[in-house]
């Protein structure tokens, strides 16, 4: 794990990348955005968590990082002795993780436990949507205060870019950087977005997501089809990081808009 701090001080804001070494556009914006040498109003650290599974391009070396925290530092798993020197990494920070998803090619963020002060970080950054996913799982960085944001599609340049617009609007509105980086002053309102309802995929089916990602499924259209067959919805709702292949045995999860953030 690479960890840097840029300013003098104490950090009270990390930015954290590469939890998942099939997503790399975390790393490159914290590289590129570090490359600028930016003039920070207060220290930041930059995590890049799992460098391993980075180097090899696999989405974790033998667990989930995402799942396992906050780990055990005694484990014979690299995943969870990592996810204790994460937390140990980020402790007594605001952090903000960077991902990317097969999914949606714009960046929107997830969180749990929505606070006031999550609440207000997300309506200053370059998201129009967010995901409530409290109580969907854990082990995962947002049980444990993580701002999260898919920043785009997976492996692609456009998600590195996204990223580093992420970067810096979170950076902006946690007060460490002077940048117009932001949606906040455009009148776009920022929806949260809470999850219903996850749609598991049978085993050794093929499926097909056929809707759009933050758009409206009504009742009795059909969203998906499993081997061909065509799954329609029992009642409406807006599906979320749902996709024909993005997940092994989740196609993705049913959201209901819950107001702006």
């Amino acid at each position: 794990m690479r960890v840097e701090t840029l300013g003098s001080g104490t950090p009270a804001i990390a930015v954290v990348g590469g939890v998942h070494g099939d997503e790399p556009c975390g790393q490159v914006a914290i590289d590129r955005f570090l490359e600028r040498d930016p003039d920070l109003d207060r220290p930041v650290r930059f995590v890049v968590a799992n460098e391993e599974a980075l180097s090899r391009g696999s989405r974790y070396v033998e667990r989930d990082l995402n799942r396992v925290l906050p780990g055990d530092p005694e484990s014979d798993i690299h995943e969870e002795r990592l996810a204790v020197e994460l937390l140990e990494a980020v402790e007594g920070c605001t952090p903000l993780g960077i991902h990317s998803t097969r999914s949606y090619a714009e960046p929107f963020g997830v969180l749990a436990d929505p606070t006031p002060a999550k609440r207000r970080l997300f309506r200053r950054m370059n998201v129009s949507a967010v995901l409530d996913t409290t109580g969907l799982s854990s082990g995962r960085c947002v049980d444990h205060g993580f701002l999260d944001v898919e920043a785009g599609l997976q492996g692609t340049d456009q998600a590195a870019d996204n990223a580093v617009l992420c970067i810096e609007s979170f950076l902006a509105a946690t007060g460490a950087l002077e940048s117009d980086v932001s949606i906040a002053e455009t009148g776009t309102e920022t929806i949260l977005y809470e999850v219903t309802d996850i749609i598991e995929k049978e085993p050794e089916s093929e499926y097909r997501f056929l809707a759009e990602n933050f758009e409206w499924v009504e009742a009795g259209t059909v969203y998906a089809e499993r081997d061909d067959e065509p799954m329609t919805a029992d009642e409406a709702f807006v599906p979320a990081l749902s996709s024909s292949d993005g997940h092994a045995s989740i196609l993705g999860y049913r959201t209901r808009p819950a107001g702006v953030l």
